[in-house]
């Protein structure tokens, strides 16, 4: 019995469309760390001295533990700010617009159940419940 909940659970598409949207993010998530570490940090790294090698600051010369590196922080800003606004205007903006559609009764909103179908569900819940 708690197998079938579990194989229910599953099986239901939003958990299904999440685990997609996991295995996607974080793959778009390594392409826009490797432009970031690849492109935009060396960029970012000629405004620095040759010396400290970028945007570093050492503060115990001769101690590498001791480097300070503005070039890594910035660039994992810009590594947010990118993915944010992936999210925002691939996911967000397209669900604002399609909101605003249904609201003003462009565009009909997903179909709610019928009595039947409610009193059926609420049918076969009474059953599995007997067992």
């Amino acid at each position: 019995m708690m197998l079938t909940g579990f194989k229910d659970f599953i099986l239901r598409g939003n958990v299904v469309d999440l685990a997609v949207a996991v295995v996607i993010g974080t793959a778009f998530a390594t392409i826009v760390s490797a432009f970031t570490s690849g492109i935009i940090q060396p960029l970012i790294n000629v405004i620095g001295s040759p010396e400290a090698g970028g945007l570093r600051v050492q503060l115990v010369p001769g101690n590498d533990g001791t480097v300070v590196d503005f070039s890594a922080v910035i660039t994992a800003a810009i590594n947010f700010l990118i993915v944010a606004a992936v999210v925002y205007f691939v996911i967000v903006l397209p669900l604002n617009k399609l909101k605003e559609r249904r609201t003003r009764g462009e565009e009909p909103g997903p179909a709610e159940p019928t009595d039947v179908e409610l009193l059926a569900e609420i049918r076969d819940l009474l059953r599995a419940r007997e067992r």
